[in-house]
């Protein structure tokens, strides 16, 4: 876990553990770079005391050709060094700023990978890719501009005031320096406002992106209902909201920057002003007073470099607290304590006295179910829309956790099963049929497996999909776009079959993968079941009876609860049972369409 904000105030960026932890990985690439950058600060003050002193002996007529070629060497000299740390401090701090900013995007991938369907129902894709783009840039900047800036500030601040009251006049320095301080005092205060303007951006960027993603990936719904217009419509209102916010933070940006040149031409007119006259009654020479105007030059970028290191470590303090509030959320499915070291289970599945509700929900959806599969049988799950059917594969792959002891897993409690080793012996099709924007051949052999082509072949033959892929143009390479857009819905279920044939599971799951097929695809489909997947268990989801009439075993769930159980023969002789029933009118209905 993350220690908890402090608030939202600037200082939490340093005070944060999380990123102490990426400073203390790359302190020496800052401290290098911060070397090189007080190396470029101390000799590009070194500048206005050697074009004081060239003025100096030209007033003084004790100028030759010796004295300038020094000046000259020593000037470029100093170049060469700025040009050199420059180079060096964009390196090691920048470059330090990108390698924490690809870290923190790693860890906070890793993080999301790890948490349940609770967390992505509370939190749109949307909100998250604002974390991941926006808010990560806004923590870079203070990382890399912002730390870099900050310690520019001090160092060069503090040498060019030094030598501003050492070598030329302490009074005309505080003199120039007073309207400079009011900078700094100003953006102490506009901090805070800052903060909340920036957080309330993020806000709505996050909105915005979420709602594009939506209607972008709902397209083809937006169109066959002629939604255009409305949805055009209520895309203009976000877009406005973050118009709004956008335009509320650039305004008091807007402010910031000529206000500060205002104050530095403050200053600037009393240096000329006072220096002007204490350098015609001789207390400081002309090339002195030279020297002094390049300074509070020199000095005016400090005072205004204040603003915008507040500014970025204002943003990147929100920013951060937007990201430790994710990585601070804690992993509701986890291995417990009493996990049992194992790489495989066997295919038999067994519950006892099942009860579940969702979290945040008191009513129960699935209740008091009991039902026993052994290795190597099929089971059928039939029953109406809503009747727990997708919920108890949920449980059954731990998408969401079962009570303690009502679930086992080739005779081992699924909680105590390590989750890598339940999903990886568990082959499932969701009902969406979800693909990736990638090939055909990458979407079978998801798992990374790297296996032959003539094993992503044999699943696609299996799942009855060859056929299909062969006529395309690029075949098992061809590219099918996001969520598999170029494909049929058929098409998909069935790479979706192939994907988790290839794993050769112990126990596969179809959630009712076939809905989309015709009955003869469906019934090549479950005769590979039967005749390639023997000592191997299948549980089989399905509204069609025919797709499960052949399981060894078949339950029947009405409002969460199993209401028959039995096979096929046994289920048709209780002729009031709503398997039953069901049967019935599947049968009339086919019988209608041959008609």
């Amino acid at each position: 876990m993350i220690s908890d904000t402090k608030g939202s105030k600037p200082a939490f960026f340093i005070q944060s553990n999380y990123i102490k932890k990426f400073f203390n990985k790359y302190k020496l690439h800052y401290f290098f770079g911060l070397i090189a950058l007080l190396a470029v600060d101390y000799v590009q003050t070194l500048v206005p005391l050697i074009v004081g002193n060239v003025i100096d002996q030209i007033e003084l007529n004790n100028f030759d050709a010796d004295f300038v070629a020094n000046a000259v060497f020593k000037l470029l000299g100093i170049a060469f060094t700025i040009y050199a740390g420059r180079i060096l401090w964009r390196y090691f701090i920048f470059g330090s700023a990108r390698s924490i900013e690809r870290d923190i995007r790693n860890d906070l991938f890793q993080h999301l990978e790890k948490m349940s369907a609770k967390y992505y129902q509370d939190h749109s894709p949307g909100e998250i890719m604002a974390h991941m783009t926006n808010d990560l840039e806004a923590v870079r900047m203070a990382l890399g501009p912002g730390i870099l800036t900050l310690f520019d500030v001090m160092a060069l601040g503090t040498i060019t005031v030094y030598n501003m009251i050492v070598k030329i006049d302490p009074l005309l320095t505080a003199a120039a320096i007073i309207p400079l301080l009011m900078i700094a005092v100003s953006v102490r205060f506009m901090g805070r406002e800052m903060h909340k303007r920036f957080s309330g951006r993020q806000e709505a960027f996050a909105q915005l992106s979420d709602f594009v993603q939506e209607n972008l990936s709902g397209i083809k719904v937006i169109k066959s209902f002629v939604q255009e217009n409305k949805s055009i419509e209520a895309f203009e209102k976000v877009n406005k909201n973050t118009f709004n916010k956008n335009m509320r933070l650039i305004k008091l940006q807007a402010l910031m920057h000529p206000y500060m040149s205002m104050i530095a031409g403050l200053a600037l007119a009393v240096a000329i002003g006072y220096g002007g006259y204490i350098t015609i009654y001789g207390k400081i020479t002309l090339g002195e007073f030279t020297a002094f105007i390049q300074y509070l030059g020199m000095l005016v970028w400090p005072m205004m470099a204040v603003g915008m290191t507040i500014n970025m470590f204002t943003m990147g303090s929100a920013s951060l607290e937007r990201i430790e509030n994710i990585l601070n959320e804690p992993v509701e499915i986890k291995d417990s304590e009493e996990a049992v070291p194992i790489n495989s289970f066997d295919g038999s599945i067994e519950v006892k006295d099942l009860n579940f509700k969702y979290p945040d929900s008191d009513k129960y959806v699935l209740s008091d179910i009991n039902f026993k599969v052994e290795k190597g049988q099929t089971l059928g799950i039939i029953g109406r829309t809503g009747s727990g059917k997708t919920t108890l594969v949920n449980l059954l792959l731990r998408i969401f956790d079962p009570n303690d002891s009502t679930i086992f897993l080739g005779g081992y409690n699924i909680l105590d099963i390590p989750l890598n080793v339940l999903r990886k012996n568990i082959g499932y099709v969701p009902q969406d049929n979800f693909l990736f924007s990638d090939t055909i051949s990458n979407n079978i052999d998801f798992g990374l497996r790297k296996e032959e082509q003539e094993k992503i072949i044999e699943a696609a033959k299996a799942a009855s999909v060859h056929d299909n892929i062969v006529e395309f143009k690029h075949g098992y390479e061809t590219f099918i776009g996001e969520r598999g857009v170029s494909l049929s819905g058929g098409q998909k279920q069935r790479i979706s079959i192939a994907r988790a044939l290839i794993k050769e599971p112990e126990i596969l799951i179809l959630d009712d993968s076939v809905s989309a097929v015709d009955t003869d695809t469906e019934e090549k489909i479950l005769t590979h079941l039967k005749e390639n997947r023997k000592n191997k268990t299948n549980v089989i989801i399905a509204h069609r009876i025919s797709t499960i009439q052949d399981s060894d075993l078949i339950i029947v769930l009405d409002e969460g609860k199993i209401v028959e159980t039995g096979n096929h023969h046994e289920l048709l002789q209780n002729k009031k049972g709503l398997y039953s029933s069901i049967y019935e009118k599947q049968l009339l209905e086919k019988m209608l369409e041959q008609e």
